[in-house]
């Protein structure tokens, strides 16, 4: 972050210094929300929390070397009192990124975003210096937080957005304008909370509303194989780039397919010229996120040979996504299990069955231990049954449906779908899982773990991976 004095800090929230004794201190390390994350001349943010309040940690933190607390009450060590600690992170992120003046790119989409977002990261970073969101931290915290992170050598600054409602991402831009703005696809991820795509759609729109106009530099780049974003272009006076494999996309891909291990190569087309792509990261769905990354970057001036250099390197950055592993005993655990919603489900699942053709044509095994997925409100029991049945049109072998309701609609579907016998099963939890992969897997199988991130189906790839170290992580 800019070296900014707490004089200095305190005028741009708002708030008041106490027990500070030399406002000309300067903040010269992170800004931070735990603890124990501050360095040597961090700001501390202190957020009362449903079971924690940062306000009990303030002392510790200045032991720590935190050269002042942002606070909403007065706690005894050198601090910058506000209102509300929220509002004045999200101020400070915004002055800072103001006074930077680096180009802000903001994503956002129903599924995709975290590995679009390190994707675009890497292409970027091959060309200057670039901050981007961590995992996925992209909400009214995280979001400034990230930003806070940028310094005067930041070209790129990249931030990925996430919506639960009407208004969240206009409240994002809000904190950090961006120049660019990417929306990557509407699906039904929320949909129990939006009550609809069209609801989505509104709310996901919000970022190129905020975008400057396109003599000013604005651009919005959009999906042109997905309707709903593609209508977006009526709501923005941005420049629009359209990415995708319509034939009137600006950024396309031509001769799409997979290798025999499921890494997508296409040929990328963009209006500079064209260039072979041939990904590290495992599914085609990966395709349109490589070509939304592809988008931007044009529009930052990289030349397509440069793109396609750094797509064919890029790897995961953010854990349990497509995190492909393969054991010594040759054993493929692939951990998707940060998140899911029906339209990645489907995305894992296809690429699962495309790791497999030639495991299976050697008479391995493809598994899909699958789980919830959350806030699909009316059309739970639909989208899980088409989920189960979706694994066996795939032919996928096994089918392990982990956990309670959902877990059976899964097996339902799968089981209505013409799954008989022992190729869908549904057990009662992670370690249940565990147990029965334990005493079936053997080498050769490849093993796709996924659901919502509330179920912690995570806990099932790890323990497959235990006292398997020597396992190389592919796609890194």
């Amino acid at each position: 972050m800019i070296a900014l004095s707490l004089a200095e800090v305190a005028e741009i929230v708002g708030g008041q210094a106490h027990d500070i004794p030399d406002p000309a201190t300067r903040i010269t390390g992170p800004v931070v929300i735990d603890s124990r994350e501050v360095k040597p001349g961090s700001l501390f943010a202190a957020f009362a929390g449903e079971h924690v309040d940062g306000h009990d940690y303030a002392t510790r933190a200045v032991e720590a070397g935190a050269v002042a607390v942002l606070a909403a009450r007065p706690v005894g060590v050198p601090a910058i009192v506000v209102d509300d600690v929220q509002t004045a992170l999200g101020a400070l992120a915004r002055a800072v990124v103001g006074r930077l003046g680096t180009d802000v790119v903001a994503l956002t989409g129903s599924a995709g975003k975290t590995s679009t977002k390190d994707l675009i990261a890497q292409v970027l970073q091959r060309h200057a210096p670039t901050v981007w969101t961590p995992g996925s931290l992209n909400n009214e915290i995280g979001l400034p937080l990230t930003a806070l992170t940028a310094g005067p050598e930041t070209r790129h600054l990249v931030l990925e957005m996430g919506a639960r409602g009407i208004g969240h991402i206009r409240y994002l831009t809000g904190l950090t304008p961006p120049r660019i703005g990417l929306v990557i696809n509407v699906g039904t991820a929320h949909i129990g909370e939006f009550g609809g795509r069209e609801q989505i759609a509104e709310a996901k729109g919000e970022l190129v509303e905020s975008l400057p106009a396109a003599e000013d530099g604005g651009v919005a780049v959009l999906n042109a194989d997905d309707p709903l974003v593609r209508a977006m272009a009526s709501r923005t006076k941005a420049k629009v780039t359209l990415f995708g494999e319509a034939d009137e996309a600006a950024v396309r891909a031509e001769n799409v397919r997979l290798t025999e291990s499921g890494q997508p190569s296409f040929r990328l087309h963009t209006p500079t010229g064209c260039s072979d792509v041939t990904l590290r990261l495992y599914g085609e769905h990966h395709v349109s996120n490589a070509l939304a990354a592809a988008a931007v970057a044009h529009e930052l001036g990289m030349p397509v040979e440069e793109i396609a250099t750094a797509l064919s390197e890029a790897g995961t950055l953010s854990r349990w996504r497509m995190e492909v592993t393969e054991r010594p005993d040759g054993v493929t655990i692939v951990n998707d299990a940060y998140n899911a919603n029906p339209e990645s489900m489907r995305a894992a699942l296809r690429a699962l069955a495309a790791m497999g053709r030639s495991a299976q044509a050697k008479g391995c095994r493809t598994w899909a231990v699958l789980g919830k997925m959350a806030e699909l409100g009316d059309e739970s029991l639909a989208e899980h049954d088409a989920v189960g049945r979706l694994a066996v049109r795939l032919n996928v072998s096994k089918l392990v449906a982990v956990g309670d309701r959902e877990a059976s609609w899964l097996q339902l579907g799968a089981y209505n779908e013409g799954s008989w016998g022992e190729e869908s099963v549904h057990v009662s939890d992670a370690q249940a899982a565990v147990d029965l992969l334990r005493s079936e897997l053997r080498p050769g199988d490849i093993v796709l773990v996924k659901a919502s991130r509330s179920v912690g189906l995570e806990r099932v790839a790890l323990a497959l991976l235990e006292n398997s170290a020597e396992g190389e992580v592919a796609g890194r």
